[in-house]
Order: C-alpha cells, then sequence, then structure tokens
C-alpha cells in the first residue's frame, strides 16, 4: 500500500524495524510525486519497491531517511527515466545512513546518476546507469558517486558513458568496488582522496582510462592512500577523452590502463591487461601547480606486483611518440612512471618480470618537452602488505541480495 501522510502520522510512534513495511511504488501516471512522497515518509527499515517498467521523471529524486532500502525488479526491469529531467541535478541523492540500492536502472539524468553524500554504510548492488547516447561531454559527470561516506559497497553493478567517472569514490574511507562493469565513460572507475579501499574483479572496457587512483590538493579530504587494485580484467580502453574542458580527468590520454597519481601505498596485482595502448600501469605525480601546504603531489610506496599484460604502449598518446616507440624497439614496456618522486620516500616497486621504463622529468609539474626517457630503474617488490581493515565492512556483506 501506498503510505499517506495521516498513516505515516499515525505510525511515527512505531518507527522502528520492527515495524518496517514494504512500498510498492509502480510506473505511470504521477510516478514523479509518488516515488517522491515514499522516499520522504519511508521509515527507517522500510523497503520502498519499484514495481517493473519505467519511470519518466521530470525532476531529481532525494532519499534523507536512515536504514531505508530502494529495491526494483532488476537493472533492466525497474528503470528510473531522466531523459525528460529539468535542471542540471543528479538523478537520486541519497543523504543518510545505512541504506540499500538494489535491482533497478537509471537512464539519462542530467547531472550525476545516482550521488550519496556524508552516507555512511551504504551499499549499490546490482544499479546500472546508462547515458544511452553513448559517450558525450553533455552526459552527466558520475555514474555512482557517494562521497564523504565511510563504508561504501558496490557490488554488480554497470555504468556507461558518464563524462568524468562511471564508478567514483571520493573522500571516503573502507570502500569495496567489486563484479561491476565500467564501458564507455572517462574514467572507469576512480578512487580519489579516499582511504582503504579494495577494487576488485571488476570489468573495465572502452573507457578512456580504466581504473584511476588519484588524490587531489585543495579538497575538504585529503592524504588519500591504502588502496588494492587486483583481479580485474582491464581491456580496450580506447575511446577518445570527452571530458568537459577543464576536469582533471580531460587530461586522461587515451588508452590508459591503470593509473595512480599523488597516492600513498597503493598495491597492483594479478590483473589483466590487453589494449591500453598509451600504457598500461601509469604512475605519476600530481602535474600542476597548487597552494594546499598539506598536499604531497607524489606517489608514494606504489607495488606494481605481477600482472597478466600485453606488450605493452603500442599507441602512446605522448609527443615524440614514433621516437620513443623506435627507442624501445616498437611498444613501450607496460609499466610507465613519469621518475617523480618524494626523496624521503620509496616511490615505487615493480615485479621483477614486468618491464618498465621513466619519462624522467627533471621536478613536478615539468612538461613532456622535458622528458629524458629511459628504462625504468626501481626496487623489486616487497613484503606483502597488510590490507586488515581495507575495504567495506562486513556488515554490509549481509544487505546484499
Amino acid at each position: 500500500m501506498i503510505r499517506t501522510l495521516m498513516a505515516a502520522t499515525a505510525l511515527a510512534t512505531l518507527a522502528s524495524p520492527a515495524f518496517a513495511e514494504t512500498i510498492p511504488v509502480a510506473p505511470g501516471e504521477g510516478a514523479q510525486e509518488r516515488l517522491q512522497e515514499a522516499l520522504i515518509l519511508a521509515e527507517p527499515g522500510d523497503e520502498i519497491f519499484l514495481q517493473a517498467g519505467r519511470f519518466v521523471l521530470t525532476d531529481g529524486l532525494s532519499l534523507d531517511v536512515d536504514g531505508v532500502t530502494l529495491r526494483g525488479a532488476g537493472m533492466h526491469a525497474s528503470v528510473l527515466d531522466f531523459t525528460a529531467q529539468e535542471g542540471s541535478g543528479e538523478g537520486l541523492l541519497v543523504t543518510s545512513d545505512g541504506v540499500t540500492l538494489v535491482d533497478f536502472g537509471v537512464e539519462n539524468p542530467k547531472g550525476d546518476g545516482i550521488k550519496s553524500k556524508g552516507a555512511d554504510d551504504i551499499v549499490y548492488s546490482r544499479v546500472r546507469v546508462t547515458w544511452t547516447n553513448g559517450p558525450a561531454s553533455t552526459n552527466g559527470a558520475y555514474g555512482l558517486y557517494p562521497v564523504e561516506s565511510t563504508g561504501v559497497l558496490i557490488d554488480g553493478c554497470e555504468v556507461s558513458g558518464a563524462s568524468d567517472a562511471g564508478i567514483y569514490v571520493g573522500q571516503s574511507s573502507r570502500i569495496t568496488v567489486r563484479n561491476s562493469l565500467a564501458s564507455y565513460n572517462v574514467a572507469g572507475i576512480e578512487i580519489e582522496n579516499s582511504r582503504k579501499a579494495i577494487v576488485e574483479r571488476n570489468y573495465v572496457t572502452g573507457n578512456t582510462g580504466g581504473i584511476l587512483v588519484f588524490d587531489l590538493p585543495g579538497l575538504p579530504v585529503k592524504n588519500g592512500g591504502e588502496v588494492l587494485v587486483r583481479n580485474n580484467l582491464v581491456v580496450n580502453n580506447t575511446t577518445a577523452n570527452f571530458a568537459p574542458e577543464g576536469n582533471i580527468v580531460a587530461s586522461v590520454r587515451r588508452g590508459t590502463g591503470i593509473m595512480v597519481m599523488a597516492n600513498d601505498t597503493v598495491w597492483v596485482g594479478q590483473n589483466m591487461l590487453y589494449d591500453n595502448p598509451t600504457a598500461p600501469i601509469m604512475v605519476i605525480a600530481y602535474p600542476l601547480a597548487f597552494d594546499d601546504p598539506e598536499y604531497n603531489p607524489y606517489p608514494r610506496e606504489i607495488s606494481v606486483d605481477w600482472n597478466i599484460v600485453d606488450e605493452g604502449g603500442t599507441d602512446p598518446q605522448f609527443e615524440g611518440a614514433a621516437q620513443l616507440l623506435a627507442a624501445f624497439g616498437g611498444a613501450l614496456p607496460p609499466v610507465m612512471w613519469d621518475g617523480l618522486e618524494d626523496p624521503e620516500m620509496t616511490t615505487l616497486m615493480v615485479h621483477p618480470d614486468l618491464a618498465g621504463w621513466s619519462v624522467n622529468l627533471p621536478k613536478q609539474g615539468a612538461g613532456i618537452e622535458s622528458a629524458r626517457p629511459g628504462p625504468l630503474d626501481v626496487g623489486a617488490i616487497g613484503q606483502p602488505i597488510s590490507i586488515e581493515g581495507w575495504g567495506a565492512p562486513e556488515a554490509l556483506e549481509a544487505r546484499l541480495p
């Protein structure tokens, strides 16, 4: 039944999971108002069930009640269609804790697909966000966009067409992104200014860059690090960059597989990387000027362990690419480092069976014209790192379908 305002008032004093309800919402006339009303009137523990069909929506939706589940009949069966959305906001905004989003799709939001801000212990499961026109700079920036949260589990989701990152987790901690498909976005999966993240068993294809681990200056939460990137399939990331001008990911080169920038303690191993023709694996310093005194622009303690990689950079999107290819025998080695480092820290360790090269830039912010490329000369991979306490809290697993 659809809860009315009167009923909600009567039940207010009984609000607890013990009295949780399933609240079905059907597509059709008035879906915008009926669905938003259900999201407003839900009580902790309630489940809002999106019946199968297409919900034609003209405005964004919001949820600000703790412990609510928004469930559909399947990511292709229950579709929140924002093609006619007025304004430029996100499709769905979540600002409450303990929310579960499962089994529905979001299409063509004017802004981000699903954004959760300050929403701790959130689960995204089998959720799809698609811009159906394919890659375009006019698409929204992020597909799945949890930010400023502790406890994020993204499992079995799909995102395509985002003009920034398909799956983006920013300024957060205790994160797991797994079993998901990110295709034809500028960045497939991006972990930014976040700590204790595990990115595993994802299929990342057709993007400009596959998996990015960034730390940027000037954000409220900084000093990102402790990120594990393992067992991912990262292939054919050859789509031309379509990010709006001025966006930081607009500088990502077509054909980047896994890219680590200015982060601390990142382990990259056991991935399969094919057809990422600029660089299968790239480790670099933040390249722009900054005035944040707490910001360290260099990568630190980056471990590139054994990965299955093809011949490497066969079509690098750099100035002087032809000369570089000739110097390295037709393909650049799989691991690329810009050569910049914090002199007080170990920058990079690489498995001895994985070849690499260094751009050997002279200083942070230097352009490619000052490069002095040569073979990579770094230490071998060290002792296994401890990932205790990394990834989403175990309690979130119980909310998976």
